[in-house]
């Protein structure tokens, strides 16, 4: 009497599974490294975006604030204007983007100093720089902090006494009502602001 033949898979049955077993796998290493490549341009664009944030924070905390009056160099010769704004392109690295004195210098330690600040904006091989000085008068400017990367263009415009120009004329007691700030950034495209300024001697 012959044994009965036991169960089992055949050898193209087992290659089938594999076969099988590999197609399911490769899908799914594709899968998860579509998902980490995903993750990694989210986090990305969410570092671009909260960089763009952050400087326009600072930005609309400061032209928010702005006051006029005019500062001394260190040769103690008082500036011509009260508030500086670029008129030879945004993008010239030898004159300030936008230069003014604010209000609302906080002073936690309570050094005996002023309460109002001057800032500085300037654009430098695609990037905003503000820096600060640590008096208003006669001080000279701090190590500038790098605010944005990868401007690809700027342009500004003021509006004052009811129109929009795109160079500022000054004054020693003139200020605009509102300053527009385009940027073409990498990453983000073109982006529009605008920063209102409190009334002049408000």
């Amino acid at each position: 009497m012959t044994p009965a033949p036991t169960a089992g898979f055949t050898l193209v049955e087992m290659l089938v599974a594999l076969l099988i077993f590999a197609l399911l796998s490769a899908v799914g290493v594709g899968v998860m490294a579509y998902a980490a490549d995903n993750q990694g341009v989210v986090q990305a664009r969410m570092d671009r975006l909260g960089e763009f944030q952050r400087a326009r924070g600072l930005l609309q905390a400061d032209l928010g604030q702005a006051a006029v009056r005019r500062v001394r160099g260190r040769d103690g010769v008082a500036a011509r204007n009260a508030f500086v704004g670029s008129t030879t392109g945004a993008m010239d690295p030898a004159a300030p983007l936008l230069a003014l004195v604010r209000r609302g210098w906080e002073n936690p330690d309570g050094e005996p100093r002023a309460s109002l600040q001057y800032v500085e904006y300037r654009l430098v091989d695609g990037q905003l720089e503000r820096s600060a000085r640590t008096a208003l008068d006669g001080a000279p400017a701090l190590a500038p902090q790098v605010l944005l990367t990868g401007i690809e263009s700027a342009a500004v415009a003021y509006h004052y006494r009811g129109q929009w120009s795109r160079g500022w004329p000054g004054g020693a007691g003139a200020m605009p009502d509102a300053v527009r700030l385009e940027l073409e950034l990498t990453g983000l495209g073109r982006i529009e602001q605008l920063f209102l300024l409190p009334v002049a001697g408000a």
